[in-house]
């Protein structure tokens, strides 16, 4: 139940992503055995498993996934959102919580995006309300 409730936060949150220019796509061992790596399992009260379910429904595994919200806009593998949590220079009212540039999160190197996923399931105790 907790899973369920920490995924559908993250959907309504995020919104669907619609990958655009295609980037690295993971295979889903790989992303697992970097998920593992990083200490997600067990990371604030998740699995490895809510990670998958979370980056395959958002981002396809897809490093260059973007989704135009309206007012904000979501990047990369786990759709971080640019209202708090990155700077993409066109987002009013911008956080920046993880000091980052929106458009680092769109390359094939994920470990600013593990960086900031991290940040933000530590911040939200648990990742409800992503």
């Amino acid at each position: 139940a907790k899973a369920m409730l920490f995924l559908g936060f993250l959907l309504v949150f995020l919104g669907l992503a619609l990958p655009g220019t295609q980037g690295k796509v993971f295979s889903r061992c790989e992303l697992v055995r970097v998920l593992r790596r990083n200490g997600f399992e067990g990371f604030e009260g998740t699995t490895v498993a809510d990670w998958m379910c979370l980056v395959k429904h958002e981002s396809g595994y897809n490093t260059k996934a973007y989704n135009n919200n309206g007012p904000s806009r979501d990047y990369g593998i786990f759709q971080i959102n640019s209202k708090y949590w990155c700077n993409d220079g066109k987002t009013a009212g911008s956080k920046d919580a993880c000091h980052i540039s929106c458009s680092k999160l769109l390359n094939d190197n994920i470990d600013d995006d593990i960086r900031c996923a991290k940040k933000i399931a530590r911040e939200a105790h648990g990742l409800s309300p992503w």
